[in-house]
C-alpha cells in the first residue's frame, strides 16, 4: 500500500503543471537524455559539441524554465517567459562558437542550429511539454540522419570552390577549360588569371559551383590534357 503511494505521489508530482522535487529530478533526466541523443548524433558526424555538450545544454534550459516557474509560484509575480527569453539570446554564444570559418568554408552551421533547438527543447521539458520536445527530438534526428541522406541520393548539395591551374605557358584563351567543366556539369562563375612572363606560367583561378559528387579525379585528369600542367588545387578561396 505504502508503494502504491508513493508511486502515485511521484507520477501526480511528474504530471503536474506546478514546481515539484519528483517533477523537476524527472524534467532535467528527460532532457539530459534527449539532449544526449541529439549529441551522439553530431558526435558520429565529427563535430567537436557532442553529447555531453548537447545534454547540459538542454539541462541547463530545462533548469532556467523550472526556476522561471518556481519564481513565478513563490512570489506571485514575475514573468516566466523572461527568462527563457534570455535563454534563447544567450544560447546564440554557443552557436557561435560551433560555427568555424576556415579559407572562406563555414562549417558547424547545422550544429549551431542543433545547439539553439536543443535548449527549446530543453526549454519545453522545463514546462512540462514531455511529448512535445519528444517529438521535437525525433525531428532534430529525421532532418540530421534521413535528409542528409536524401541530399545526397539526390545529389542537392552545391558548393563553390576554387580550382587553381598552374600552367607553364601563357594562355590567353580559357574555352577549353570551360568545354570540360561542361562536360562534367561545372558551373563556371567567374575566373581570376596572373601571368608571370620570366618563365612563361600561367595562375588560373576558375570560380566554379559544383555538385557535391563531381567526378574530381576526371575533371583534372582533363584539364591536365590540355596544356602543360605543373600543378592543379581545390581550395576555398582564390590565391593570386
Amino acid at each position: 500500500m505504502v508503494i502504491i503511494d508513493i508511486v502515485n505521489y511521484v507520477r501526480e508530482s511528474v504530471l503536474s503543471d506546478y514546481v515539484t522535487f519528483p517533477g523537476s529530478v524527472y524534467r532535467l533526466m528527460l532532457s539530459m537524455l534527449l539532449g544526449s541523443i541529439v549529441g551522439f548524433e553530431r558526435r558520429r558526424r565529427g563535430q567537436t559539441a557532442g553529447v555531453r555538450t548537447f545534454s547540459l545544454i538542454a539541462m541547463g534550459s530545462t533548469l532556467a524554465m523550472i526556476l522561471s516557474v518556481y519564481v513565478a509560484e513563490k512570489y506571485g509575480d514575475g514573468d516566466p517567459t523572461r527568462m527563457a527569453a534570455q535563454v534563447i539570446s544567450g544560447i546564440g554564444f554557443l552557436g557561435a562558437g560551433a560555427i568555424i570559418q576556415m579559407k572562406g568554408s563555414v562549417r558547424g552551421l547545422t550544429t549551431a542550429a542543433g545547439i539553439w533547438m536543443v535548449s527549446t527543447i530543453g526549454m519545453a521539458v522545463g514546462c512540462g511539454l514531455y511529448w512535445v520536445a519528444v517529438i521535437a527530438t525525433g525531428l532534430i534526428l529525421f532532418i540530421l540522419v534521413l535528409l542528409e541522406r536524401i541530399e545526397h541520393r539526390i545529389s542537392l548539395r552545391s558548393e563553390s570552390r576554387i580550382i587553381r591551374v598552374k600552367i607553364g605557358t601563357v594562355l590567353h584563351d580559357i574555352s577549353a577549360y570551360q568545354a570540360v567543366l561542361d562536360k562534367y556539369n561545372v558551373t563556371l562563375s567567374n575566373f581570376y588569371v596572373e601571368y608571370d612572363f620570366d618563365v612563361s606560367e600561367t595562375r588560373l583561378n576558375l570560380v566554379v559551383v559544383l555538385k557535391e559528387n563531381v567526378d574530381y579525379v576526371g575533371l583534372f585528369n582533363d584539364f591536365e590534357k590540355l596544356y602543360p600542367t605543373r600543378s592543379i588545387t581545390l581550395a576555398n578561396q582564390i590565391n593570386i
